[in-house]
Parts: C-alpha cells; sequence; structure tokens
C-alpha cells in the first residue's frame, strides 16, 4: 500500500499511509484505538475506497470496487466482529459467500460442507459444519470465520484483533496455527496484546494518529518498547498495593442456580461475596459460568433457585431497572450487543440509565446543553476518539466502544460496579487509565467483581480471587497467594496436587 489517505467528515483517518508485506510474512499492525487499523484494512479490503494513493499485488496495481473483488484477488479478512449469520449453520454461513456451489436455483450444500471439512483437516480447525453458529463459542466461531476465509480461496489474510475474545488456551492455539499456516499465506495481523506481537510476527508497524510512525523487526523490540512507541509514553500498568478496607459485606451469593441457553446448569450451587472497597477477581475459561452469572446479578437471567442479596435486599429475580435503580453499575461482555444501541448517538449512550434522572430532563423533556457538556466531559477524559459526541455509537471502533460503556458506568456514581472484561479490546493506554480508574473507585469503598481472562490482571487488582470452574467457585485466595500456576490449576478443575476437587 503506498501513500493511502482516507477522510471522513472531521476525520483523517488514514494520513499518506504506506505498507509492504512479503510472501510468507507475519506483520502486526499495532496502535490505539481509533489510531485507524481497521479503516486501512477495510480499504485494503474494498469495503471504503481511498481517496489517494495505491494498492499493488505482486508488483501489479489493483482498484477493488468491493470485497468480492478482493476475494478474487486472493485477500482475505476476519473481522474484529464475526460476520456469521446465527440461525443458520457453518455450511450455510461459508455458502453464503461460496459462489462455486451455486447452481442456478439451488446451493449444492454438499459441496460446501466437503470444501468445509478438506479445509479444516489442512489448518487443523477443527469446525462442526452441522452446528449453528448460535450454539458456538467465541473461540469455534472464531474458527468458523478462519475457515469461511480459507473457503473463499483466501491466500493474505488479514486478522483484526483476533484474541480479543479468545481464551488463553484458545489464543495459544491460534498462534501456533497461525505460524503453520505462514508457510503458505501472508497475514497482517493486528492486535493490542503486545505479548502475542512479539510471539507471532515478523514485523510490526505502528499507526498513531492515522501515521504511520515506526516500522521495524518484531524481535528488535521488547513489547514494553512497542508500548511505548505506540502511546508516546512509557506505560505502567498499576497494581493494588492498598490496605485492606476492612469494609462490610455489600453482595452476597448463596446456592445460586441458573440455566444457560442450552438449558444445563450454568450455575451449580455457587458462593460469593464481595464487600466494600474490596476488588473480587473471578478468574475462569470462559464458558464456566461468568456470563450467567453476571446476568442473574443484574436482573438478564432468572434464577433457579438461591439468593442474590444486595446491600441487605434480595434482587434475585428482579427486573434490571430495578437493579440499577438500587445502584449497580454493570460493563457487560457483550459490548455491541448489551452495552450499547449502535445506532443511538455517543452522547444518548452515555445517559442510557440516566435520562429520567434531573441531571439530564425536566418534565420528561431532555435537557440538551446539560447532555452536550456532560458529553464532551466523558469524551475528553476517556479519550474516545470520534468525530463529536452526535456521532453513532455503532460506528467506533471496538475498543472506543467499550470506552463508552466504561465512562458511563464508571462516572454515574454506582454503589457497585460488575466489570466483565473491561478492557477487552482497548490499547496499553487505554488499559493503564481503566485499572488506575478501578482502584480509584475502590478507594472511594465502592466494592467490585471483575471478571477477566487476563491472569495479569486479575492478580494485578484483585484483593480477593475467586475461581469459577463449571458453575462452582473451586478456590478463592488471597491477593499474594495467587499466581499463574496455581490459578491454572484451579482454572482446570484440579487441586495444587493435581488431583480434582
Amino acid at each position: 500500500m503506498e501513500h493511502i489517505t482516507k477522510r471522513f467528515p472531521g476525520v483523517l483517518a488514514s494520513d499518506d499511509i504506506s505498507l509492504s508485506v512479503d510472501e510468507g510474512e507475519i506483520l502486526a499492525l499495532v496502535g490505539e484505538n481509533g489510531a485507524g487499523k481497521t479503516t486501512l484494512m477495510n480499504i485494503l479490503m474494498g469495503i471504503y475506497q481511498q481517496d489517494e494513493g495505491k494498492i499493488f499485488i505482486n508488483g501489479s496495481e489493483v482498484r477493488f470496487r468491493g470485497p468480492e473483488d478482493a476475494f478474487e484477488a486472493g485477500l482475505g479478512m476476519v473481522h474484529q466482529q464475526y460476520m456469521l449469520v446465527p440461525n443458520m449453520t457453518v455450511t450455510e454461513n461459508v455458502a453464503l459467500g461460496y459462489k462455486k456451489a451455486w447452481k442456478k436455483f439451488k446451493i449444492d450444500l454438499k459441496m460446501v460442507k466437503d470444501r468445509v471439512n478438506e479445509v479444516s483437516a489442512r489448518y487443523g480447525l477443527a469446525v462442526n459444519p452441522d452446528a449453528y453458529i448460535w450454539q458456538l463459542s467465541v473461540g469455534e466461531q472464531q474458527r468458523v470465520e478462519l475457515v469461511k476465509t480459507l473457503c473463499l480461496g483466501a491466500r493474505f489474510l488479514i486478522l483484526d484483533e483476533p484474541t480479543s475474545a479468545l481464551t488463553p488456551q484458545e489464543t495459544d492455539e491460534l498462534i501456533e496455527l497461525l505460524k503453520k499456516m505462514k508457510n503458505e499465506l501472508s497475514i497482517i495481523f493486528i492486535s493490542h496484546k503486545l505479548n502475542e506481537v512479539k510471539a507471532l510476527s515478523d514485523k510490526v508497524s505502528i499507526l498513531r494518529h492515522g501515521k504511520v510512525v515506526f516500522s521495524g523487526n518484531t524481535e528488535d523490540y521488547s513489547p514494553s518498547e512497542i508500548a511505548a512507541l505506540m502511546t508516546g509514553h512509557e506505560i505502567i500498568l498499576p497494581e493494588n498495593r492498598e490496605k485492606d478496607m476492612h469494609g462490610k459485606t455489600v453482595l452476597s451469593i448463596k446456592n445460586l442456580r441458573v440455566k444457560s441457553d442450552r438449558g444445563n446448569d450454568a450455575l451449580n450451587g455457587l458462593n460469593l461475596e464481595v464487600r466494600e472497597g474490596e476488588i473480587v477477581g473471578l478468574a475462569g475459561v470462559s464458558g464456566n459460568g461468568q456470563k450467567e452469572l453476571a446476568e442473574a446479578i443484574n436482573g438478564l437471567r432468572s434464577v433457579e433457585s438461591g439468593s442474590i442479596e444486595f446491600f441487605g435486599e434480595h434482587i434475585e429475580n428482579k427486573s434490571p431497572n430495578y437493579v440499577i435503580s438500587k445502584g449497580m453499575g454493570y460493563i457487560p461482555e457483550e459490548r455491541n450487543i448489551e452495552g450499547i444501541v449502535p445506532s443511538f448517538q455517543i452522547k444518548e449512550n452515555f445517559i442510557l440509565k440516566d435520562s429520567d434522572k434531573e441531571k439530564f430532563s425536566r418534565h420528561r423533556f431532555l435537557k440538551k446543553k446539560d447532555i452536550n457538556e456532560n458529553a464532551e466531559l466523558l469524551r475528553n477524559n476517556f479519550d474516545i476518539r470520534c468525530p463529536g459526541t452526535n456521532t453513532a455509537a455503532g460506528a467506533l471502533s471496538g475498543g472506543n466502544i467499550q470506552k463508552v460503556i466504561l465512562a458511563r458506568e464508571i462516572t454515574r456514581a454506582p454503589k457497585f460496579l460488575i466489570a466483565v472484561y473491561p478492557t477487552r479490546g482497548l490499547d496499553m493506554g487505554a488499559i493503564e487509565f481503566i485499572h488506575q480508574e478501578l482502584l480509584k473507585k475502590r478507594r472511594e469503598g465502592i466494592g467490585i467483581l471483575l471478571v477477566s481472562e487476563e491472569l495479569d490482571e486479575i492478580m494485578n487488582l484483585s484483593d480477593r480471587i475467586a475461581v469459577i470452574y463449571k458453575g462452582n467457585i473451586q478456590k478463592v485466595l488471597k491477593h499474594g497467594e495467587a499466581n499463574k500456576k496455581n490459578l491454572g490449576i484451579y482454572m482446570a478443575g484440579l487441586s495444587e496436587e493435581g488431583d480434582g476437587e
């Protein structure tokens, strides 16, 4: 890509960018949220048209009118938000773009299924071609996206934050897989996780405010050096070194039983408590009941039996609105579905839970001036990269959507905060800021339940760490007792001696 420039109203998204990728090479593209990484890749895939600049493949200039042209040229992209139809099978999803299988008035699904099985076996991507997308975990959906892209004949892969929603184990598997695929493919890999960038890429290019500010060989730089080049300053993630506040119990969960979407027991007699001024980290492999626990507490999932006491009041099976009114703050796992209304403006998303409060409305009429002032304050304080707060929230990058949710939940003075993967998809500078904000809330005496698969995050921030396995708390460790080894053992459902518990 040579001298690529792209303008949107009020934003210079790509500013004279040049990049090159060799055959069999993995290029890591990194930068802060809103730096222009996804926009640049969307230009390469023909989703956007550049205003200036040229694209060359094997020395020949190309101009893509749309993604279909890019597919024809051998390019494929796995987007940050998966492009899958939930109520269709894996085979049917692949068939949507697999034109070879289209025969006049019908689609040859057997041909597509055979192609899925062939690609799965060749690249070691285990997928069930007959499974419906809604039945699959995030990691399995990731594999489906890769299979779909490879079925369409991709020889050059673009991966936009492919590990942001994966478990540590799934991430390790994906990195090993991509290393093998490098023999046949060239890859551009967008990521905020700099340890993965080091483990996987040959070269790294850093974007800042739509410009390439650095390019070099990955092996020559440490993750901390790359982070400093990315943000312009040294990143030091804060640690919880505070004294125990000995606050009273504000969230008490006893013998909680909750069903999953498939009707199985997601929580099976779970017990947990969180005190004022305490961060309790919930560690576990994704799919062990974390999502169901957060939803049950917030009134989004019915409780079969057991109790949830919040400041001494039973809130199990109460409505989400009732739980919010009692002072609950909630950063959900599904940011696009549960965290924002994508078609609403950013400033509207900031007041979703407080639009009826006196601060923002009078006699049911919204106070536009106060809403605008609030939006500008949060936009600046949380460094949300956008043309303006009138922009639809769904038009933002994933990391900036996360910042919108964090800004709303942290600043609306909650009495308690449930943070589910709060730094997923955020750059290192934003992670540093969010960790500081969580510790600040702790000092204010607010209890926090922190759900995360990032073990460093859990260990750095938590006063106590509860390990969840198959819907039960396997072990609770104090801040100084936890390390990656013993957490990994308990997360696998074992005791430290290696016996099943």
